[in-house]
């Protein structure tokens, strides 16, 4: 099990449609903190607050399988995101015992 970020970038109408998909998303991304996976999942916002994207960290068995939940995230099939990039990560802080 590897842990993996993806950012989810919001495409010309991502403000305009967030509501509308938000309760998918959520229930997308509630399945995998269900699961013990999500160590971090939020909007990142501009100077105003306004949400552009999102940034979820997790843990996936591999590559495949963490673009497998970006690519099948509401937000992206919905047309909130027009792209989203899945990238492995290693976890350097906190140091854990």
């Amino acid at each position: 099990m590897g842990t993996y970020v993806y950012i989810g970038h919001d495409g010309p109408r991502g403000l305009e449609l967030r509501g509308t998909v938000r309760e998918r998303h959520l229930a997308h991304i509630e399945n995998l903190d269900a699961a013990g996976r999500i160590a971090f999942a939020g909007p990142l916002r501009d100077e105003s607050g306004s949400p552009f994207g999102s940034l979820v960290v997790f843990e996936a068995d591999d590559l495949i399988s963490a673009r497998r939940v970006a690519e099948s995230d509401p937000y992206l099939t919905e047309g909130v995101f027009d792209r989203v990039d899945v990238h492995e990560s290693l976890m350097v802080f906190p140091k854990r015992s």
